[in-house]
Order: C-alpha cells, then sequence, then structure tokens
C-alpha cells in the first residue's frame, strides 16, 4: 500500500510539474506575432479599420447602413479599444496578437480533449509557427479575432456533448454569436457543428468523435434541440448583418472574380501565407486524419465544410477570398500534431522547427510590409514624410485617384500630424457614412486661389499630372506647373505651384 500511495504520490507531483498543455504554444505564439509588430506599415485595410474605428458610434452605424455591415460589430469593438489604448501602429495591432495568442492555447485544450496532450501540445506549437499566424496576429483586421472565436466555439461544443448542460450551451451560444458578428463567413463554421451534433445524437459522442464509451448519451433528444436553441442568437443577431451585407457586396467587393478550380490548389499557401509551408502543413493533416479515424470527424469537417461551401457561394458570386477562411488554419493543426505525435519527440519537433525554418523568407516579408504581392509597398509614410518636410502655410493636398482601395487620403493623414488641406473634399468619409471622401464636381473652381498643391498618385510617374484623368487633371494642368517629383514606392508625390504665383 505504501508503494502505491509513493506511485500516486509521484504521479500527481510529476503531473503538477508539467506547465500546462496551453502555455508553450501561447507563449511561442506571443513571442512570435510580438516581433517586429510595428515594422511594416498599415496598409489599405488597416487603413479602413484606423479610420472607422476614430469615428463616432453614429458615424459607424452610417457605415454599416451604406458599404461595410459585416465588419460593423469589430469596428465598434475597436473603437472602444482606440479610445483605451490609442490608435498607433502597435496599438492597433495588439488585440489581433492576443487573439492569436488564446487561439493558439485553446487549439492546444482542444487537441488534448479529442486526442491526448501531445497531439494538444504539437498542434500548438505548429500553428504558432506558420507565416499566417504572424500575418494575422499583426493586422487590425477580424481574421485574428474570428480564429480564436472560432477554436474557443469548438472547444465549447465538445464540452458541452460530452456533459450537456444548459450553462455549457449557453457558453457556447455567447462564442458562436461573437463569431458570427465578428467575421460572418466565419458562420460555415457552423456546418461542421451541426455535422457532429446530429451523429452525436443518433450514436453518442464516442462515435462522433468527441468523447469516449464513458460519456453519456442518455438523453440524446435534449442535445440535439439544445445547440438548435444556442444558435438561435446567431440568427437574430448575425442575421440581419448578412442579410445587409448581401446588399452591399457589388461593392465590397467588386475587385473579387468568381471563384475557379485552380484556386482551391492556392487555398493552403493563401491562408498559411507561404505555399511551402502550407503544402507542409496540408501533407501532414492528411497523415493525422488518417491515424485519427472517427476522432478526425470534427477537425476534418471544420477545415473542408467552410472551404466548400465559401467555393460553392464563390463560383456563383464574387466571395472566394484566401483570408476568408483564415479561422479554419488551427483545425488543420490539430490534424497535423495528430500526425507529430504518433512519431518521437525530438522527430515531431524537427517537424516543427522545419516549418519555422520553411516559413522564415515570408515572415520577414510580411514584416516589410503587408501589402500583396510583397514586392509591391505603399510607402504612405514617406509620401507623408516628404510632404511634411516641404509644406507652407496654405497649402493644398489632392489625391488621384480618389475612390481607390488603396487609400491615399487616409495614409497621408494617418502618418502626418497636420496634413495640408484637402481642397477638392466636399463631404468628408464619416458624414457619407463611407470609406471615401466626395470630391468638388467643379474642380477648377475649387483649385482656385490656392497657391501651391501636393499631388499624390498611384504609381511612379515622373510627369503626374498626366496621371490624373478627367476635370480634375485639366483644372490642374490649366492653374499648376510641376515644381519637383518624388517617386515613392507604389506612389508619386508631386509640387505644383500655381502659374500666378511663385
Amino acid at each position: 500500500m505504501g508503494g502505491l500511495s509513493e506511485k500516486s504520490s509521484g504521479a500527481a507531483w510529476d503531473h503538477l510539474r508539467r506547465p500546462p498543455v496551453w502555455l508553450p504554444p501561447a507563449l511561442l505564439t506571443l513571442a512570435v506575432t510580438v516581433t517586429g509588430l510595428g515594422s511594416a506599415q498599415l496598409w489599405r485595410d488597416e487603413l479602413a479599420t484606423w479610420s472607422a474605428a476614430t469615428r463616432s458610434p453614429t458615424d459607424l452605424a452610417r457605415l454599416a447602413d451604406t458599404i461595410d455591415a459585416a465588419t460593423g460589430p469589430y469596428y465598434l469593438l475597436m473603437h472602444i479599444w482606440t479610445r483605451i489604448v490609442g490608435d498607433s501602429t502597435v496599438a492597433l495591432r495588439v488585440p489581433a496578437v492576443l487573439a492569436m495568442t488564446v487561439a493558439a492555447g485553446l487549439l492546444a485544450v482542444l487537441g488534448t480533449r479529442l486526442v491526448d496532450r501531445r497531439t494538444g501540445l504539437f498542434a500548438g506549437l505548429l500553428f504558432a509557427v506558420l507565416p499566417g499566424t504572424s500575418r494575422y496576429g499583426q493586422e487590425a483586421r477580424p481574421y485574428a479575432l474570428a480564429t480564436m472565436l472560432a477554436v474557443l466555439a469548438t472547444v465549447l461544443l465538445v464540452t458541452a456533448l460530452r456533459r450537456p448542460s444548459w450553462a455549457r450551451w449557453a457558453g457556447y451560444a455567447v462564442a458562436v454569436t461573437a463569431l458570427g458578428l465578428i467575421h460572418l463567413i466565419a458562420l460555415t463554421l457552423l456546418a461542421a457543428h451541426a455535422l457532429v451534433v446530429v451523429l452525436a445524437w443518433w450514436r453518442g459522442p464516442a462515435d462522433a468523435g468527441v468523447g469516449t464509451r464513458d460519456h453519456t448519451t442518455v438523453e440524446r433528444d435534449r442535445r440535439v434541440w439544445r445547440w438548435v436553441v444556442a444558435v438561435v442568437p446567431v440568427v437574430l443577431l448575425a442575421g440581419p448583418l448578412l442579410v445587409k451585407a448581401r446588399t452591399q457586396q457589388s461593392r465590397q467587393l467588386n475587385w473579387v472574380g468568381l471563384a475557379r478550380l485552380d484556386d482551391l490548389t492556392a487555398l493552403p499557401g493563401g491562408v498559411a501565407q507561404s505555399s511551402v509551408v502550407g503544402g507542409l502543413l496540408l501533407g501532414v493533416a492528411a497523415l493525422g486524419a488518417a491515424r485519427l479515424g472517427r476522432r478526425a470527424l470534427l477537425p476534418v469537417s471544420a477545415v473542408l465544410l467552410p472551404v466548400l461551401l465559401l467555393f460553392a457561394a464563390g463560383a456563383v458570386v464574387p466571395l472566394w477570398v484566401p483570408r476568408y477562411l483564415v479561422f479554419v488554419v488551427p483545425f488543420a493543426c490539430l490534424l497535423a500534431g495528430a500526425a507529430l505525435a504518433a512519431v518521437a519527440a525530438p522527430a515531431a519537433l524537427v517537424v516543427v522547427v522545419l516549418a519555422g525554418l520553411l516559413g522564415l523568407p515570408d515572415q520577414a516579408a510580411l514584416r516589410r510590409t503587408h501589402e500583396w504581392p510583397r514586392s509591391a509597398p505603399v510607402d504612405y509614410a514617406g509620401a507623408a514624410r516628404v510632404i511634411g518636410d516641404g509644406q507652407r502655410p496654405g497649402d493644398a493636398v489632392v489625391y488621384s485617384p480618389r475612390h481607390s482601395w488603396l487609400f491615399l487620403d487616409l495614409g497621408i493623414e494617418y502618418h502626418s500630424d497636420d496634413p495640408p488641406r484637402d481642397v477638392l473634399v466636399t463631404e468628408d468619409e464619416a458624414r457619407r457614412g463611407d470609406l471615401w471622401a466626395a470630391e468638388c464636381q467643379q474642380p477648377a473652381q475649387c483649385l482656385a486661389g490656392t497657391p501651391r498643391v501636393w499631388l499624390v498618385v498611384t504609381g511612379r510617374h515622373t510627369d503626374p499630372l498626366a496621371a490624373v484623368p478627367g476635370a480634375k487633371g485639366d483644372a490642374l494642368r490649366a492653374q499648376f506647373t510641376v515644381t519637383q517629383v518624388w517617386p515613392r514606392p507604389g506612389l508619386t508625390v508631386a509640387l505644383l505651384t500655381g502659374r500666378s504665383g511663385s
């Protein structure tokens, strides 16, 4: 008896000495994502986040009604965040860092509950070193939050299916509702959840791959109906956003084409932000799925069903954007973790390190710029610096094109303490409830009397005035001459002097 007691005490002590399974992946993810957090300038989508987050709640409601209902709840969250923390580049990206850190920890917990501790640990570590984790963990956009909520909702689903109670289903309901409000496309994950719930109701948690024979199979009817009740808040709260966003799709995604079969082959590299690492992840995940058997049902469906649903929709309506599916990556990592758990720990760690090393060029590139392709950065800060260094009282600024997804005006305004007067603006973005300001319809009249104009155009031009079309270009050419030109990556700044001025 004494020997058994000593063994039990020793096992308990070893368990206490081991760190929680979520801690190493979370710490590694935090370390990787905070490295170079402010190195890359805010890119176009992040500038949209900054513009929205710094508006009043009334202006945000107007924006949601006009063009961006799908991202409205995220903008409101960021509005609160910026009021508390500030709107520096690092401050804007911290929520994404924290979300990816929590996602890595939750992934380790999910892998432990579905399979074992080793699976959870290796899944979390692999997730931490992916270039995609850094990319979306360093971006002021909702994708990292969606990834965290997707894993959280799945953890809570497994818990509720194993030990059903209203409290557990309520927690799940809160998580999936938040998921839908943050990222509507992520609601495709509910298809995978529904499949597992139905199988658990029909055959029990063990046959659904989310439990063992020890977990209760009584009250089967209540299990499935509780899930139905849990998703009702999603329908009530996210449903109106979905309807509204559908009417805005032509403006929001006018740059997206219909999905094609070759888009599927590019998806792993797109979500992993590295073709090599994405291919490695896909191959190891396939091995893990084969090893897990029925326990692979939840992670496999959590990867495949959202992809197939978005692809099917994208083949009819332009919706296919790979980054919208970032939330499926943790589930692919879980499958890969199961494969790594089948080999010796040193060999598994070698694969994790190999994935990290293969992704190093992409990790370095995304810390230079978030634009795509990486070879086409847009130097908003450099342009703002040129203008700030040469600015005089009475100067004005003109942007061309105004209605561009590059958001030239937002980029210059963000990096300027006191930008020149935007002389052609008649109604700003906030008042319009839009991402772009309205410009003067008679540019010649609006420009009259302005001594100097800073012209900012997209691309590199030796004659920037030739790059401005229509009446705006005619007015600038008639009233101003080019004094000096500063080509910057992705854009050109020119100083124009009035023909009657000095």
